[in-house]
């Protein structure tokens, strides 16, 4: 199953990306990368994922500016926003402007890999609930 399942990880640290695409490639998910928000519009606009993780703080264009974009023109993409900054009214404006999920940085892999799998499964279910409604 996990390897039908297309994750963008949007993160400007490089390091970081790399980090997350060998957890998740590990665990068996398509990944690809983005360096900021707007290397994540154009790979929206050549490929189709399931779940976008992104950085809270990025320059040209942050998580919450994407996360804006991504809900309003791909609403069936899962995202979930990383942060180091934990503060409960960033996580709190995330959630309310449609993420899925949040995870506070620095985590350990085994916790990206919960909350991935949490997220997913939650996105399928909202999908499945859309389609048997509109069906």
């Amino acid at each position: 199953m996990k390897n039908t399942v297309s994750i963008l990880v949007v993160d400007d640290e490089e390091m970081m990306r790399n980090l997350l695409e060998k957890v998740l490639a590990r665990e068996g998910y398509q990944i690809d990368t983005a360096g900021n928000g707007e290397e994540a519009l154009e790979a929206l606009k050549k490929h189709t994922y399931h779940i976008i993780i992104s950085d809270m703080k990025m320059p040209k264009m942050n998580g919450l500016e994407l996360l804006k974009i991504v809900k309003s023109e791909y609403p069936h993409i899962g995202v979930i926003i990383m942060t180091a900054y934990g503060d409960t009214y960033t996580v709190k404006d995330a959630l309310l402007l449609g993420a899925d999920e949040y995870i506070t940085k620095p985590f350990k892999s085994h916790e990206i890999s919960l909350i991935v799998e949490r997220a997913y499964w939650r996105i399928l279910s909202e999908n499945n609930q859309q389609s048997t409604k509109s069906g």
